[in-house]
């Protein structure tokens, strides 16, 4: 079964990237082929830059790197959910991205952004890492924009079923996209 990682961006304590997240998890009708899981990167203790080595050696002395690695090694493709702050992605995404590097090459990933405006300046800064990563962003780049009506007094989405539905086609194309390039990585090569 391959696994596509679903991973929060952000970190911060009253993020809604939890809630983004779940809505495009519950909006992708991926095939029965594809498994989807949720990863929060507050849930994995990263700190900066704090391997001796450089990751493209791939030798880490510190078990969480080493646990990050087996989690990314062992998926096939990527969903980066991610806010935009100030017209880019959070430091712990990109934290997160710099900590490996062998084990991202050759997958295919997808950005779905979100914020006041969308989040279209943060995808576009994520894409260029993810290509110096060696991944294959594919092209549906969802942008979701919310309005502070769509929040409640806790600061959490109040409906992101109904507020975000005007998005559900692109991330169907998203997932669309991922599939595509996950069955083309398994077909065989033609022999001349």
């Amino acid at each position: 079964m391959k696994t596509v990682l679903i991973v929060v961006g952000s970190a911060r304590l009253n993020r809604i990237g939890s809630q983004v997240a779940q809505w495009v998890l519950n909006n992708i009708t991926a095939s029965a082929a594809v498994d989807l899981e949720l990863v929060e990167l507050a849930d994995w203790h990263l700190p900066l830059s704090d391997e001796p080595g450089i990751p493209s050696a791939g030798e880490y002395v510190h078990e969480h790197t080493r646990a990050w690695s087996r989690k990314v090694a062992a998926a096939e493709g990527f969903i980066f959910v991610t806010p935009q702050y100030n017209w880019g992605y959070p430091a712990s995404l990109k934290n997160a991205l710099d900590h490996l590097f062998k084990e991202w090459n050759g997958k295919p990933v997808a950005i779905v952004s979100y914020g006041y405006r969308g989040g279209g300046k943060a995808a576009a800064q994520l894409r260029q890492v993810c290509e110096a990563l060696r991944m294959h962003p594919v092209a549906a780049m969802p942008a979701i924009t919310f309005t502070s009506e769509m929040l409640a007094a806790d600061g959490r989405l109040r409906d992101p079923a109904t507020d975000f539905a005007p998005f559900a086609a692109e991330i169907e194309r998203v997932a669309a996209e991922l599939e595509a390039f996950l069955q083309k990585r398994e077909e065989p090569i033609a022999q001349a």
